[in-house]
């Protein structure tokens, strides 16, 4: 059985899960409390960052280096296009949502008020998130919000004509942001080409599990797993 240690609201495992499910690979998820620096999860990666994938009795560690080792493995159905171009975008918009969203958002949104607590890490859960992270966190996602929306009012897709890992990636950190509350239906009103594009994404089978993602102490709010919010 392949095994992929996770966390749930991670958004790396989740672009990870979400290129799984679209290509019908079986996965147990394992949840990995990695930063409590476990020595068996250290020996799986000394790195000590999620995701791992255990496939085929191998390790395989970096979301990015695994989605495009199963690329490699399991061309169909393709996530990332033959064309150099379109290879390109979709590699761009993949860097664009690990890096530069992830820091600029997430890192603001879901690391503050989620991670501090989840973590166990008492002198930073004592103190609460640091409302000036969270305000940055939420004057950045309108800026990116207002480039997705004007990328989809001029592709079917994020970076072209086709589904793809751009799309996931984009996917994987929004669900987070949607999961914890800062996507309520009122927002999409000013995005409504990305509105429709966010929900095919959550109407995909591939979905379904990140949907179905409940943390402790942190209960998904009513419209998450709503296709038409």
């Amino acid at each position: 059985m392949n095994i992929l240690y996770h966390v749930p609201l991670s958004p790396f495992c989740r672009k990870v899960r979400l290129s799984l499910a679209e290509k019908k690979i079986e996965v147990q998820l394992v949840e990995e409390r990695y930063w409590e620096q476990d020595a068996d999860f250290l020996r799986r990666n000394p790195a000590g960052k999620v995701p791992v994938l255990k496939m085929d009795g191998k390790i395989f560690t970096e979301s990015a280096a695994i989605c495009e080792y199963l690329e490699e493995k399991n061309p169909e159905p393709s996530l990332i296009p033959n064309d150099p171009e379109v290879r390109f975008e979709v590699r761009r918009l993949v860097s664009w949502f690990d890096d530069k969203f992830h820091h600029e958002v997430t890192v603001n949104l879901l690391y503050e008020q989620v991670n501090r607590k989840i973590q166990n890490m008492p002198e930073k859960r004592s103190s609460g998130p640091v409302a000036a992270n969270v305000q940055a966190g939420l004057k950045a996602i309108k800026l990116h919000l207002y480039y997705l929306n004007w990328f989809l009012d001029n592709r079917r897709w994020l970076a072209g004509d086709a589904m793809s890992l751009a799309d996931f990636a984009a996917a994987a950190q929004l669900s987070t942001i949607d999961y914890i509350g800062h996507l309520p239906p009122e927002v999409w009103n000013e995005y409504s080409a990305l509105k429709n594009w966010y929900a095919t994404m959550k109407s995909r089978p591939a979905f379904r599990s990140i949907l179905s993602d409940n943390v402790p102490g942190f209960p998904q709010p009513n419209h998450y797993s709503d296709f038409d919010f």
